[in-house]
């Protein structure tokens, strides 16, 4: 996995021994996000979408501080996490819509089109195309068209 934030993830040590910043996605319809890493810390708000993606920013003991695609940032227990890669579909325009494909290729055919918010199972990534499938869809999509990726990661 490459990182596209300028900074050499593996350099930088962890409690779970993975790198940060990283992608993993919300297990369950209920996740609390605190202030701080413990549960005495009050519950900042609730998400309420199970393989929401979020960004893990820093890690602390069973901790992981998040970020999602809004830039909202709080602290999550590990175990609400999965590794399960999802992005989220992004534009501009929230009233545009994103172009899915049947192959990475720009002129091939359109398999669907998509609103900004849905959420997707990310399959594969080259680093320009992700194939993303979801409830009624699966097709390729330009990379940059998710929150969820990192702009030149490459995934099989």
């Amino acid at each position: 996995m490459t990182g596209g934030t300028g900074q050499a993830a593996k350099d930088v040590q962890t409690t779970s021994g993975l790198p940060v910043p990283r992608y993993v996605s919300l297990k369950s319809d209920h996740v609390n996000v605190r202030g701080g890493p413990t549960k005495d810390q009050d519950v900042s708000w609730i998400y309420t979408r199970a393989g929401l993606p979020v960004e893990v920013t820093a890690e602390f003991e069973n901790w992981r501080r998040v970020r999602d695609s809004e830039g909202s940032e709080g602290w999550v227990y590990h175990s609400l996490l999965s590794g399960r890669r999802t992005a989220v579909v992004i534009m501009k325009n929230k009233d545009e819509l994103a172009v899915l494909r049947d192959r990475p290729d720009e002129e091939s055919a359109v398999a669907a089109r998509l609103q900004a918010g849905v959420i997707a199972q990310v399959k594969r990534c080259t680093g320009t195309w992700c194939r993303i499938a979801g409830d009624g869809f699966d097709g390729w999509i330009r990379q940059q068209r998710l929150w969820g990726v990192y702009a030149d990661e490459k995934l099989n």
